[in-house]
C-alpha cells in the first residue's frame, strides 16, 4: 500500500495526547486529517463535534481512525453520556459503514473496574462499544515528552509558578506514567498490525508507580528549582471547584477529573502490553522537555 493510501481521520488532534500522536504518524508518513470543532479553512480539515451525527461519507478514502476527543464540558452524568458515550458510538458506527480499515480510540487508565469519576467510567463504556466494534482501545497514563502538555504540563506550569506548591493530601495518587514516543510506538503497532485484533484495552506506561509529590519535586529539579510542598487534603479542594462550576464560572480543572487522580487503579496490569513486544521507558524528564509546555 503506498503511502498516499495511509490517510488517517483523528478526533481529538489539537488535545495534547492527540497532538503527539498526530505528529508521529505524519513523520511515518501518514496524511492526518484533523476533525475538530473549528476547523481551518486553508486545511483539509472536518468540522465535528462530539454528540452529534457522523456522516460515514466523510470518512470515504479513510484508512484509520484515531478517536481522542472527549467532551469534558458536560458535568452531569445523562449529558456525559449522551455527548461522549453516544458521541463515540456514532462515529464507529460511522466508521463502520465506511469500511474504515482500523479504528483506535484512546482512553485512559482512569477508566477501571470500581473506578469512582464520571470520566473514568465513561471511557469504561466508550471501550466496550470500541471492543464489540473490533476496534483497538488504548489505555495510557500520565504522557510527557519532548512536548509536555496536558496534564503533565500543568504541574509543570505549577511548579514554575511558584515556590510554594500545594499538594493533595489523602486518597491514592499513585500516578503510572508514558513517554508519548512509546504511545505512538503502540498506535503505530495496532495500525501495522502487531497488535491482535479483538484484545481487551491495553494498558499503556511504564509499571513503576510515582506519588503526584515525587513527580513534582522531580519537575522542580529539572528546573533547577527549590520548593515547599504544603499539604491540602483533598475534599477541601474538591469542594472549591465543585463551587466553581455551580457557579457556572470557568475552570481549567474540573473536580471530576480531581476524583480520577484521588482514586486511580491501585493495580494496573502491562501484561498485554508487555505480551505484544511492547515496552515503556521509566520515567525520567530533562529540562528541554519543560521548556515548551503546552495545554
Amino acid at each position: 500500500m503506498s503511502a498516499e493510501d495511509n490517510i488517517c481521520a483523528m478526533t481529538g488532534a489539537n488535545g495534547f495526547v492527540g497532538s503527539c500522536l498526530k505528529r508521529r504518524l505524519q513523520t511515518e508518513g501518514w496524511r492526518v486529517v484533523s476533525w475538530t470543532r473549528r476547523p481551518d479553512p486553508a486545511t483539509d480539515a472536518v468540522a465535528f463535534r462530539l454528540g452529534q451525527e457522523v456522516d460515514p461519507s466523510l470518512l470515504k478514502g479513510v484508512r484509520a481512525l484515531v478517536h481522542c476527543a472527549y467532551d469534558f464540558g458536560p458535568l452531569r452524568e445523562a449529558e456525559i453520556t449522551a455527548v461522549n458515550v453516544t458521541g463515540s458510538q456514532k462515529l464507529l458506527r460511522a466508521a463502520k459503514e465506511a469500511g474504515v480499515e482500523t479504528i483506535v480510540v484512546i482512553s485512559s487508565l482512569s477508566g477501571f473496574a470500581g473506578c469512582r469519576s464520571r470520566y473514568g467510567n465513561a471511557k469504561l463504556q466508550i471501550e466496550s462499544l470500541a471492543l464489540s466494534a473490533g476496534a483497538f482501545a488504548i489505555r495510557p497514563g500520565l504522557v510527557y515528552g519532548s512536548h509536555s502538555g496536558g496534564m503533565f504540563g500543568q504541574l509543570a506550569r505549577q511548579v514554575r509558578g511558584s515556590r510554594i506548591v500545594p499538594i493533595l493530601w489523602g486518597g491514592n495518587q499513585v500516578q503510572y506514567l508514558v513517554h508519548e514516543e512509546d504511545l505512538g510506538n503502540l498506535l503505530m503497532g495496532a495500525l501495522a498490525g502487531r497488535v491482535p485484533r479483538g484484545t481487551g484495552p491495553i494498558s499503556a506506561a511504564h509499571a513503576q508507580g510515582w506519588e503526584l509529590k515525587d513527580i513534582l519535586a522531580r519537575i522542580a529539579s529539572a528546573l533547577g528549582k527549590h520548593v515547599s510542598f504544603v499539604p491540602v487534603p483533598w475534599p477541601v479542594i474538591w469542594l472549591g471547584l465543585k463551587s466553581l462550576e455551580l457557579a457556572g464560572a470557568p475552570a481549567a480543572f474540573r473536580s471530576d477529573s480531581l476524583i480520577s487522580m484521588v482514586y486511580q487503579d491501585p493495580s494496573p496490569n502491562f501484561d498485554l502490553l508487555k505480551s505484544f513486544g511492547f515496552r515503556c521507558r521509566p520515567f525520567q524528564i530533562t529540562p528541554g522537555m519543560l521548556d515548551n509546555a503546552t495545554v
